[in-house]
């Protein structure tokens, strides 16, 4: 009752509607596929729900499940079918399809990795504008984490998760993003902690980075054009003076950092030119009064 896994959720939810008391279970533990436990000496098992594992109107109600996208998994006791669970994928976050156009426009590849059935999958990438060659299901976390490591020799990758089977992929992306989960797991791996559920932020976040990383190439770029201006002038002996050198270098100091106050938004580089500006001259008037002061 403590999994914060969708499926598991809806299970415990449709109990409790029905007044269904649970048993108790012992050796818990996760499987390929989902998780096994003891029922009284009995081997229980609850799992993705493969054709092969099902027969007669089980069968025809995954067949039925998967034709229209949904997921499904099936409760075996001692390796025999006991009841099939299907879910209509309706958990998406708002804003997802958003995301997708969004992040395709800044030239973002986008793929999805899931645990799901890959019919489910599919309907999941149609819904949303992924394509389906995209959409890789019925994927275990292990080969979640293969599969990023193999991008990440090609491509630089983020990888986005809200789950516990996430946590690994993320950690072994170049940028790992927990979205809306309080998972411990997923907080250790991640790099980046989007603490709400609406996942357009995302595409808010690379065009932040482009944008750091465009303002920091060109304040490189800026302060070494500087010092070799600097440089120059002093070889050429058209200045010998080291405080107007000094004076040249920082008033370019704080044009990097005015050019760094870009990324706070609108009206954040003039509210930083006016206290930059201020405090010289308050400086200055605190300078002439120790002078004066002092005499």
């Amino acid at each position: 009752a403590s999994s914060n896994h969708p499926y598991a959720q809806a299970v415990i939810a449709l109990a409790e509607d029905e007044s269904i008391k649970p048993l108790e279970l012992t050796e818990i533990s996760d499987i390929k596929n989902g998780i096994s436990a003891k029922l009284k000496g009995d081997e229980v098992s609850m799992v993705r729900a493969e054709k092969s594992m099902v027969t007669g109107a089980l069968l025809k109600s995954l067949e039925n499940a998967l034709q229209q996208g949904h997921g499904a998994s099936v409760l075996m006791k001692d390796g025999k079918q006991v009841a099939l669970f299907t879910f209509v994928h309706d958990d998406l976050r708002e804003g997802t399809d958003e995301l997708v156009s969004a992040l395709y426009a800044k030239g973002v590849n986008v793929e999805i990795l899931s645990g799901d059935n890959q019919d489910a999958v599919n309907a999941l990438a149609r819904s949303i504008g992924v394509d389906e060659n995209a959409a890789r299901g019925e994927m275990t976390p292990e080969g979640k984490v293969n599969w990023v490591q193999k991008r990440s020799e090609t491509h630089i990758t983020m990888m986005v998760g809200d789950g516990f089977n996430d946590a690994a992929a993320m950690a072994a992306a170049d940028v790992g993003i927990a979205i809306g989960t309080g998972e411990s797991a997923n907080l250790e791996a991640a790099d980046v902690l989007i603490p709400g559920d609406d996942p357009r932020l995302i595409s808010d976040l690379v065009s932040l980075a482009k944008r750091t990383h465009s303002i920091l190439i060109w304040n490189i770029y800026y302060s070494l054009a500087v010092t070799l201006f600097l440089v120059y002038l002093v070889l050429a002996g058209v200045n010998e003076s080291l405080a107007i050198g000094v004076l040249v270098h920082e008033l370019s100091v704080i044009g990097v950092i005015i050019n760094g106050a870009r990324l706070s938004g609108t009206g954040g580089t003039l509210m930083l030119i006016k206290d930059i500006f201020y405090s010289i001259w308050q400086g200055t008037l605190d300078s002439f009064k120790a002078l004066y002061d002092s005499i």
